[in-house]
C-alpha cells in the first residue's frame, strides 16, 4: 500500500481558526538551531526573513525542517516579488509567503498569479521533483495546491497606503502585512516609526485591510507600541528576532556584569 500524507494547516488557516492575536517572531540568523529555539518557545507563528537576512533556497529547506516537528507556523518573507523566485520557494516546501514592496494592484495580481497553477495562475510545474508536495506522497499536490499555500503582501509605502484598498479587495490576496520601518521612510520619516503621522496612517491601514474582509499584520519590537497596535486590531504580529534579541541580551549582560 502506498504512503500517502498530508500537510500543516497553512498560514490563512491558522488565522481563521485563532481566537486572538497570533504573535510571532523573526528567524534572521539563518540558524536551523536558532529557528528551532523560536519555534520551540511557545510562538503561534515565525517568519523566516530572506529579504534582508543571509537565506537563500537552501538554508530556507534547513530552516523549515527544524521548526517542523513544533506548533508554530513557518512564514517566509520573499526577498522580492520574482515569479521565479516565488515558484522555487513554494517548490523547495514553504506553504505560507510573504511578498515585500508591493505598492499596487498589478503587482499584487502578479502575486496571485505567481502562486497558482494554470489556468489560474503561472506558477511552473514541478512538483514531483520538490519538497513542495513531498515528492508526490501528498495525494493531487497539483489540484489541491490552493489548500496548502497561503499569500501575504506586504505594505510599505505611501503607494502602497494610496492602492491599499484595490489591493485589498483582491481575491487571492490572504492577509496584508504593514512594514513601519518602510512606511515612515517612504513617507519622510526615516527610523520613526512611532511618528504620530506614521502611526496614523497604520491605523487607517489596518481599517482598510479588516472592512474588506482581510486578516492584517504587522512588526514592533517595541512593546508598548506592539500592545496598541494589537488593540487596533492586528490579526497578528512580530515582536523580536533572534539576531535581536541575542544582540540586546549579549550587550545587557556585559553591561550589568562589569558595573559590578
Amino acid at each position: 500500500m502506498s504512503f500517502r500524507l498530508e500537510l500543516p494547516q497553512n498560514f490563512r488557516q491558522r488565522l481563521e481558526d485563532a481566537t486572538g492575536p497570533l504573535v510571532g517572531m523573526w528567524a534572521c540568523a539563518g540558524s536551523p538551531t536558532t529557528a528551532e529555539i523560536l519555534a520551540a518557545s511557545g510562538s503561534d507563528w515565525i517568519m523566516i526573513d530572506a529579504e534582508h537576512s543571509p537565506v537563500g533556497l537552501e538554508s530556507t529547506i534547513d530552516l523549515l525542517r527544524a521548526m517542523a516537528p513544533y506548533p508554530a507556523t513557518s512564514v517566509v518573507r520573499l526577498p522580492a516579488l520574482d515569479p521565479v523566485l516565488i515558484k522555487q520557494f513554494l517548490d523547495l516546501g514553504a506553504q505560507n509567503l510573504v511578498i515585500p514592496m508591493i505598492d499596487n494592484v498589478e503587482q499584487a495580481e502578479l502575486a496571485v498569479a505567481s502562486v497558482n497553477y494554470p489556468p489560474h495562475g503561472i506558477r511552473g510545474v514541478g512538483s514531483a521533483l520538490g519538497r513542495s508536495s513531498r515528492w508526490n506522497l501528498v495525494n493531487d499536490y497539483l489540484n489541491r495546491a490552493p489548500e496548502f499555500i497561503s499569500l501575504t503582501l506586504q505594505i510599505e509605502s505611501v503607494e502602497a497606503v494610496n492602492n491599499i484598498v484595490a489591493i485589498s479587495a483582491l481575491e487571492g490576496v490572504d492577509s496584508l502585512f504593514i512594514g513601519p520601518s518602510d512606511l515612515a521612510a517612504s513617507m519622510g520619516y526615516l527610523g520613526q516609526q512611532n511618528h504620530p503621522e506614521v502611526v496614523k496612517t497604520i491605523s487607517h491601514c489596518i481599517q482598510v485591510a479588516k472592512d474588506a474582509g482581510k486578516k492584517v499584520g504587522i512588526n514592533a519590537f517595541d512593546p508598548v507600541q506592539a500592545r496598541d497596535y494589537v488593540n487596533m486590531g492586528v490579526d497578528f504580529i512580530l515582536i523580536a528576532a533572534d539576531v535581536q534579541l541575542l544582540a540586546k541580551a549579549s550587550q545587557q549582560l556585559l553591561a550589568d556584569f562589569r558595573s559590578e
